[in-house]
């Protein structure tokens, strides 16, 4: 009985956390932890309420040796609760059952879809094989773009042939170079023929300007999306790319103002590679018909629900409850003594929100909008009415928040608090000697502003951890290059981080620089300093493997500087009293006379220098500041570690994986005096 009723209780336990992380959860669905739990609950459902329902039958389990599919559960499930609950004596019974069996008919028939979705995927050269055929297709292109006097054939601005969509078996042909579209199909512009940007971007006529410019960037993004699968295929795709598509990239660097569209470029980029690794969303475009089959089985599903909801209203049957459109229902009673308690009915989740939100998955995602862009530019010779291009418009124009990968946030960390937080979880965190609290903060579009310029002075991928900044400023920032040639780039951090919060101290933000009631010069310096300077103390402490330093040295040295700064802050009694120039002449001192660390000493004179230049006027300092921000984070963006960054990818997104992305794309894959370090592989399905 107790292990019955146990077994009750967990049960809805587990329903209620896979209904409610699977619909309400999405957008924390990165997190290690939800993914853990939402796992656990996944796996432990079926063999707990398949042990509740066959102790209740009374009846001895199937045993099946070595098979745990989720097919066999559900239907082993299914019929130990129709058993039980429907014992079968008349044609009334047999209605019952149809109406049960209905939706579960309907959810098998999505599981054979999704199974024959992921075959055809897995086989096919757009999607699993991909790879492969971009390698070869970008080494063709690269071999005939340029004249046999080797000069380019095209203008720098102009739209390279990258590969959109298509790619169908009888379109390509295996040769020496790998697979390559056959010369009459990969040039041809007829309808299902292979959609190439050039093309995409002849399409003025087709669509408004207002829905074709995003459009174009879209397609864009799933272009350069397939060529960052084939980095993740280890393939040595800077050899293999046309000079053309880093030109145009490069064109598209080098306009102003055009920060947001680049970035928004690169999100879209990134979102196209996690649906492919993360989410069963792609493989449903492996076949034209395979969304139109997805949507209409909700649809179906959808009806079912409604037409039982009818069908039992008017029939005034009381077996349900017209109102009820739960997913998953629990009824909780107690038997002892053959005398039964009166039952507790407790509902999970929604049918039409999880039906809703599966048919606008299809609807308003991006690779449906690449889809139908890709038909229109097959079909641009053809009359489309004005109806169907006006519905086309508006579905393209769409966005849905819920399908938004990066949030476009960045963690804060900082290793110096001089009135530390005296909360219960920051007590806890302490005494677990667990890493510096983080929070997330939207990115401040004077960072992107700042990244952008830092970008385009490296075309020539001479990229540098501040010292070209520093150069810049002549005497006054040679007096600062010392403080660049550290071990390391996470040494170098560190000790620029210390010296920032020194200047922060000193001159802390104000609320009328935040509301603007006094306008102040060069504000967005402070902001792009102390941002970038929290972030990339964020990396070293959560996220080391990103950095090119090796991430065990990484970390012990946070360690080894965390166990100093709270030696050398126990001595502090900075107080809300105290002035800022107090504050920042006690904090100088403490690390002066108590830090034993070499970065706390050497941050502490690197904070001495900058204050120094305040002399000349806050916002030179803050200037200087924001520069050399900038360009660390474009320096240590470029890395091999492909792995650290499709976990970044998973948990939604990191600022250093964009960035890492957009040199990529414009042809930057490591830092001066490094080799790539990419080699091909023959592995083209990941």
């Amino acid at each position: 009985m107790w292990l019955m009723n146990s077994l009750l209780l967990i049960s809805a336990v587990l329903a209620g956390v896979i209904v409610g992380i699977g619909i309400y959860g999405q957008r924390y669905s990165h997190h290690r932890c939800t993914r853990f739990i939402f796992l656990g609950a996944t796996t432990l459902f079926l063999p707990v309420i398949s042990t509740v329902v066959s102790m209740g039958a009374g009846n001895s389990a199937l045993f099946i040796p070595k098979r745990d599919m989720l097919l066999v559960q559900g239907v082993w499930t299914f019929y130990l609760g129709i058993s039980y609950v429907i014992p079968v004596t008349g044609g009334f019974d047999l209605i019952i059952i149809a109406l049960e069996a209905t939706p579960f008919a309907l959810t098998c028939a999505k599981m054979v879809l999704k199974y024959y979705a992921y075959e055809k995927a897995r086989q096919s050269f757009a999607l699993g094989r991909n790879p492969h055929l971009i390698f070869g297709y970008m080494k063709q292109q690269s071999l005939q773009e340029t004249s046999h006097d080797g000069e380019p054939m095209v203008a720098e601005d102009a739209p390279p042939p990258l590969l959109v969509m298509g790619g169908e078996k009888r379109h390509v042909e295996k040769q020496p170079l790998g697979y390559v579209f056959k010369d009459d199909s990969w040039t041809t512009s007829h309808s299902n023929g292979p959609v190439t940007i050039d093309r995409v971007w002849r399409m003025d006529n087709v669509l408004p300007t207002s829905t074709l410019k995003p459009q174009k960037d879209l397609c864009l993004s799933f272009a350069l999306f397939k060529l960052l699968r084939c980095r993740f295929a280890r393939y040595k795709v800077r050899t293999a790319a046309s000079k053309g598509t880093f030109s145009f990239f490069w064109s598209l660097l080098l306009k102003d103002g055009e920060h947001d569209r680049v970035f928004l470029v690169i999100s879209d980029e990134l979102s196209f590679l996690h649906d492919y690794y993360y989410s069963s969303l792609p493989i449903s475009y492996s076949k034209y018909w395979l969304p139109v089959a997805g949507i209409l089985i909700s649809l179906l599903s959808i009806a079912y629900c409604c037409a039982l909801m009818i069908t039992v209203t008017l029939a005034g049957v009381l077996l349900y409850d017209p109102s009820e459109r739960d997913q998953i229902g629990c009824t909780v009673f107690c038997i002892r003594d053959q005398l039964m308690t009166n039952t507790m009915y407790k509902e999970y989740g929604n049918w039409y929100l999880e039906l809703v939100r599966d048919i606008a998955t299809y609807i308003y995602s991006n690779w449906t909008k690449v889809a139908v862009t890709c038909h229109l530019v097959n079909h641009a010779s053809s009359q489309h009415s004005l109806l169907k291009k006006k519905w086309i418009g508006l579905l393209l124009r769409c966005r849905c928040k819920l399908m938004k990968h990066w949030d476009e946030k960045i963690g804060q960390c900082t290793m110096l608090e001089i009135r530390p937080r005296t909360t219960l979880p920051v007590l806890l965190r302490r005494l677990l000697h667990l890493p510096d609290h983080e929070r997330k903060v939207k990115v401040p579009a004077a960072v992107k502003v700042c990244i952008m310029e830092v970008v385009r002075s490296t075309r020539n991928g001479d990229l540098s951890n501040g010292t070209a900044s520093l150069r810049c400023r002549g005497q006054v920032g040679e007096r600062l290059l010392w403080a660049c040639n550290n071990k390391s780039a996470s040494y170098t951090i560190l000790t620029w981080h210390i010296a920032t919060i020194i200047l922060e101290v000193r001159y802390p933000h104000r609320l009328d620089q935040e509301q603007g009631s006094c306008p102040i010069p060069n504000t967005d310096y402070k902001i792009i300093a102390t941002h970038l300077s929290r972030y990339s103390a964020y990396l070293v402490t959560w996220c080391p493997e990103l950095l090119p330093d090796d991430d065990a040295w990484s970390k012990s040295l946070y360690e080894d500087v965390k166990k100093d700064v709270e030696h050398v802050l126990a001595g502090c009694t900075a107080g809300d009293s105290l002035t800022p120039e107090a504050n920042c002449q006690q904090l100088i001192e403490v690390l002066n006379a108590d830090a034993k660390h070499e970065v706390l000493k050497e941050g502490a004179r690197l904070g001495k220098q900058l204050l120094a230049l305040v002399v000349e006027g806050e916002d030179t300092a803050w200037k200087l500041l924001a520069e050399f921000w900038s360009e660390m984070i474009v320096y240590v963006a470029p890395s091999d570690n492909l792995k650290g960054h499709s976990e970044a990818i998973a948990r939604g997104g990191e600022l250093i994986t964009l960035v890492w992305v957009l040199l990529f794309n414009a042809g930057i894959v490591s830092r001066p005096g490094e080799d790539d370090g990419v080699a091909p592989t023959s592995a083209g399905v990941v």
